[in-house]
Parts: C-alpha cells; sequence; structure tokens
C-alpha cells in the first residue's frame, strides 16, 4: 500500500487547483463581459424586435425580411456591403503585399538606419483617424491641396483629379489613405515572423546557394504563411468594422452618392439617424447582426479551414 499512497501523492502534488489565475482573469473577464458581450447579446436580441402598433414586439425574422426585402433598404444595405468587400480587396492586394515587401527589406541584416525606417512606416498607425482623415482632405483637395502642387513638380499635374470628389475613384482613395496609415502594422507583424525563423535554417539555405530574394520566395515565404493568415484574418475583421475614416473623410453620407458607403457608416445612420433620417434601433441592430455573422464567418472559415492547412509550415 505504501507505494500505491506514494504514487497518489505525487499525482497530487503535480495537479495543484491554481485558483490564483482565476482571480485575477476576474476584472478583465467582467469589464469584458460588460463592454463587449453584453451589448452583443442585446444587439442580436433587439434584431428580433420591432415597435408595431406602438408597443415594442417580438417580430423574429422580420426585419431581416424586410432589409433584404424592401426595395430601399435592400438597394442601400447591398451597396454597402459591395463597397465594404472593394474596401478590403483593396487592402488584401495593396496593404499586406507592400507589408510583406517592406518586412523584407528591413530584416536585412546589412541594411542601414532599419529601426529608423521601422519608426517611419509605423508612426501613422499611432496617429488618430481624425488628424488622418483631416490631412488628407487638406492634401487631396483641388483647390487648397498641395497634392496638385507637388504632382506638378514632377510634371505629373494632368494626372491629378478631385478623387475624393467622384464617384468612381472616391472609394479607392479612402482605401488608399487607410493603406497608408495601417500598413505598418502587416509589417511588423511579418517582420516579427521573419526574426523568428531559426538561424540554422538560413544557414542551410546559404550553405545549398540559396541567398538574396530567391531564399525570401523559397525558403522564408512559406514559413511565415501563418503570420500571413494572421494578417489576412486581421485585416478582413478590421475592414468590416472600418466606420471611423470614411466618416472623417467622407461625412456620415459616405458621399459622394454613397459610394464609399460601407456597413459601418450604413449602420451609423440608422441606429442614430442624420440629418432628416430618423434613427431606427432595430434596423440598426439588424444591420449589426448581419456585420456579426459575415465577420463570424470569415473567422470560422479561417480558423477551421485555412488554418489547420498551414500548420505543417509551423516549427
Amino acid at each position: 500500500m505504501k507505494p500505491r499512497e506514494t504514487t497518489m501523492e505525487v499525482g497530487e502534488l503535480k495537479r495543484p487547483r491554481r485558483w490564483h489565475i482565476l482571480v485575477f482573469l476576474l476584472p478583465a473577464l467582467a469589464v469584458y463581459t460588460a463592454v463587449m458581450i453584453l451589448p452583443l447579446i442585446e444587439t442580436l436580441r433587439q434584431s428580433f424586435y420591432n415597435t408595431v402598433d406602438g408597443q415594442y414586439t417580438f417580430v423574429g425574422l422580420g426585419n431581416f425580411k424586410v432589409l433584404f426585402g424592401d426595395p430601399r433598404w435592400a438597394a442601400d444595405f447591398w451597396n454597402a456591403l459591395r463597397n465594404n468587400f472593394v474596401f478590403f480587396l483593396i487592402h488584401m492586394a495593396v496593404q499586406n503585399p507592400i507589408g510583406i515587401a517592406l518586412a523584407a527589406m528591413l530584416s536585412i541584416p546589412k541594411l542601414r538606419f532599419s529601426a529608423f525606417y521601422r519608426t517611419a512606416i509605423f508612426l501613422p498607425t499611432l496617429l488618430s483617424f481624425v488628424i488622418v482623415g483631416f490631412i488628407w482632405k487638406l492634401i487631396l483637395s483641388p483647390i487648397w491641396g498641395v497634392a496638385p502642387y507637388l504632382m506638378d513638380l514632377v510634371g505629373m499635374k494632368w494626372l491629378f483629379a478631385p478623387w475624393l470628389g467622384r464617384p468612381d475613384s472616391a472609394l479607392i482613395a479612402v482605401s488608399l489613405i487607410s493603406v497608408w496609415q495601417y500598413v505598418g502594422i502587416p509589417m511588423m507583424l511579418i517582420y516579427a515572423a521573419l526574426l523568428n525563423i531559426p538561424d540554422e535554417v538560413i544557414e542551410a539555405a546559404e550553405l545549398d546557394g540559396v541567398t538574396g530574394w530567391s531564399q525570401f520566395w523559397k525558403i522564408k515565404l512559406p514559413l511565415i504563411l501563418p503570420a500571413i493568415g494572421i494578417v489576412s484574418i486581421l485585416t478582413f475583421v478590421g475592414n468590416f468594422n472600418a466606420f471611423d475614416l470614411i466618416y472623417t473623410v467622407q461625412g456620415a453620407l459616405a458621399g459622394p452618392d454613397g459610394s464609399t458607403d460601407i456597413l459601418g457608416t450604413l449602420l451609423y445612420r440608422t441606429f442614430f439617424g442624420f440629418q432628416l433620417q430618423l434613427g431606427d434601433r432595430s434596423m440598426g441592430a439588424t444591420i449589426a447582426a448581419i456585420m456579426f455573422l459575415i465577420i463570424l464567418a470569415g473567422v470560422s472559415l479561417y480558423l477551421f479551414v485555412i488554418q489547420r492547412r498551414m500548420r505543417r509550415y509551423q516549427f
């Protein structure tokens, strides 16, 4: 019996109850629940209610039927959703490849002033979206902006146009402003992933004669695919939650003619009202619920499909 008792005592010692971890987590969990979880639950609940004959009534999927079935609501919603996808695709096609390229160049061991370059590129990320939006409105203004003057210095003034005031170019212009502000985030994440590659792998590649950009494409890029996946899903979530920059640059109406309207600005106008449009809490909650489902679907696709396929590249 003695050896058995000793084994049981050792097993009990190996699994101590760490209640202090729960105690330390409780304040953060309480704040997160109050600020995030409960508002989300209430928003989802509110999407199933509406005011009927002056009374707040459960209508089931009635609000969703109105959003997709009523011509006015459906036109605004599909326009905002289409613009949101364009906004996201521009970030994926421009911001993330530039971030990867910058990270690759900054990870070159012999590059001088690399710390200065990292700071300069990442600095716009720290700026307020109000400052960024206001500055770029001044820069691109055809009346008092500096963009026409700077383009004239290099003989390219003929290319200048009031991009923020034209329906066919406003969304692209705002998207590129957002790219300029946030390109430092994928750059730093990919840069950290590149530094995390073991030196033995790089040395083995160099011994095989794989150097320079060939080394990046054949060795480093496959190894940082998990980090690129994280950057992509963060871009997706951030873009489908976007609101602030477009609101600052183009206003709540997201003009001209709704060409920069995305789900965030549509939600704002619907829920709180704007100018002659009265606020509708139920329809605003319905749009918020659709945004939540879109983001949930994208994150689930990444976690259960894409991430599993990329695990073989992890160390």
